[in-house]
């Protein structure tokens, strides 16, 4: 999330992907840095990840992309 912070301030458009377990963490650390549009536009998919196997990383990268595109052009 910092680095998020970072690269917005910059004017550098940017989103986070990260696993739906933190959510509630992306939330915090966000309204912590004074972002809290940041989490909102964030992208979470399924939780697991450490041991998806590279198909089901397929698949979830498959269903988040649209998503995380959106976020990027907005």
């Amino acid at each position: 999330m910092h680095d998020l912070v970072d690269y917005e301030a910059r004017g550098i458009p940017s989103v986070m992907v990260a696993s739906s377990e933190f959510v509630h963490a992306a939330q915090t650390q966000a309204e912590a840095l004074g972002m809290p549009d940041l989490a909102a536009g964030s992208v979470f998919v399924p939780h697991p990840i450490q041991d998806a196997t590279d198909e089901e990383m397929r698949v979830k990268a498959r269903n988040a992309i649209d998503a995380i595109l959106a976020t990027l052009t907005t």
